[in-house]
């Protein structure tokens, strides 16, 4: 079985006939959203050639007899706060019994989290953690309204997710609103939308699909779904770091974006099954900097390092996949625990190289040490306890300065011999 025919596979044991995806499937979403709803508010973003897909949804929506009562604009990247209690408040206004969305992991984080604040009430910050929606929906008896997600980028998987990252800009951190609750009835996915993606906006996504499929694998050891996200890993991983330069060398490469497609979605599923960590976690102190995907992908290599002792059996499937690829060197099985470790850490900074991409956080223009202290002071928080937990070696607050300081500072610096191991 080929990787595409296995990502294709792995997919439809996710979503089952729920998921709609493929080139030029946008025509097709009428049939899924007049299942949910008659009455629909579209939410979608405004990139560029986002009228044209939109038109198409509308389209569809018409042919199928459902009438788009309100159009609102999605949000700012990261979807900031004020954005997601805006469009909550259009929501509010239109009355739905569908939500439709199109546009980016942004575009359809907000659209949850929105429709949250409207059948709920309150305030993003209410609902950061873990299954609190689900609690305020059983306290209370209400029901969101369903939500047909149209993903237009391959990268966060958040049209097949329960998460929404949400964004203060007055502190430069963003937040997780984790819960099954918020996990879209029916996803879509055009991969043509991508197409015209400029080429950071490719390697970003691409990377965050990388991040989510390494974290959980990382995760996962010692875990009874450990063999299940190895499968997801692997195939996801090798799509990406496969055809990633072919998509940068040719953005009409059918083939290539269906593969950054399939694996950034296996990003997604892999999500769903465990959790990311580090890299993650770090992430959300740099979106004043950086994209949510470039500052995952600059970070886990340093993780990887320091983790190495914990996770020698996926740092074997990784350094397979870089070496298959080209970027590892011969002699992988030679080596253990933190060279092990490092050796791959290094064949992802080949990799990153290769394509044009920044290795340290030193090299980020705007990046001071009140990062560092930001990432460090947001690693004790408790809204955030799931990702030092999900840690394949796990940290309480007091271990954080040093351990995690010392990834914060290879990461500066752009040496991975300064990460210290526990």
């Amino acid at each position: 079985m080929s990787a595409f025919d296995k990502a294709r596979h792995l997919l439809h044991q996710f979503k089952g006939d729920s998921y709609l995806y493929g080139a030029g499937v946008l025509q097709d979403v009428g049939k899924p959203a007049r299942e949910l709803g008659k009455r629909a508010a579209l939410v979608r973003s405004t990139f560029t050639g986002s009228d044209d897909f939109v038109a198409t949804i509308q389209d569809a929506l018409g042919r199928a007899s459902v009438d788009v009562v309100q159009a609102i604009s999605g949000p700012r990247p990261n979807a900031p706060h004020e954005d997601v209690n805006r469009i909550a408040r259009g929501l509010a206004d239109a009355d739905p019994d569908v939500i439709v969305c199109c546009g980016g992991g942004s575009c359809i984080d907000a659209a949850k989290a929105a429709e949250v604040l409207r059948t709920l009430g309150g305030v993003p910050e209410d609902y950061f953690g873990t299954g609190l929606v689900s609690e305020a929906l059983d306290r209370t008896g209400r029901a969101l309204s369903p939500i047909l997600a149209v993903q237009t980028a391959a990268s966060s998987g958040a049209h097949l997710t329960k998460y929404s990252n949400i964004t203060d800009l007055t502190t430069g951190q963003k937040k997780l609103i984790v819960d099954e609750a918020i996990v879209p009835q029916r996803p879509v996915f055009d991969y043509r939308a991508t197409y015209s993606a400029p080429k950071s906006l490719t390697t970003d996504g691409a990377l965050d699909g990388i991040s989510h499929l390494l974290e959980v694998l990382y995760g996962a050891v010692g875990k009874p779904y450990y063999e299940m996200v190895e499968t997801i890993a692997e195939t996801g991983i090798g799509l990406i770091v496969a055809h990633l330069p072919d998509v940068l060398a040719d953005p009409d490469d059918e083939r290539a974006r269906a593969a950054l497609c399939l694996g950034t979605d296996l990003g997604g599923y892999a999500i769903m099954v465990g959790g990311t960590n580090g890299g993650h976690l770090t992430s959300f102190s740099l979106v004043d900097i950086l994209s949510h995907g470039r500052a995952c992908a600059i970070m886990n290599p340093f993780y990887t390092v320091f983790f190495a002792p914990a996770i020698e059996r996926p740092l074997r499937i990784v350094g397979r996949v870089f070496k298959d690829a080209g970027y590892a060197a011969t002699g992988l099985d030679s080596l253990s625990g933190r060279e092990l470790g490092l050796e791959v850490a290094e064949s992802m900074h080949r990799f990153s190289r290769e394509i044009g991409f920044p290795t340290s956080l030193g090299d980020i223009e705007g990046f001071t040490n009140e990062h560092v202290e930001r990432a460090l002071k947001a690693a004790k928080n408790p809204q955030l306890r799931m990702k030092l937990q999900n840690m394949p070696i796990p940290l309480v607050a007091e271990q954080v300065d040093e351990y995690m300081g010392s990834v914060l500072e290879a990461a500066k610096e752009g040496d991975l011999a300064i990460v210290k191991n526990l």
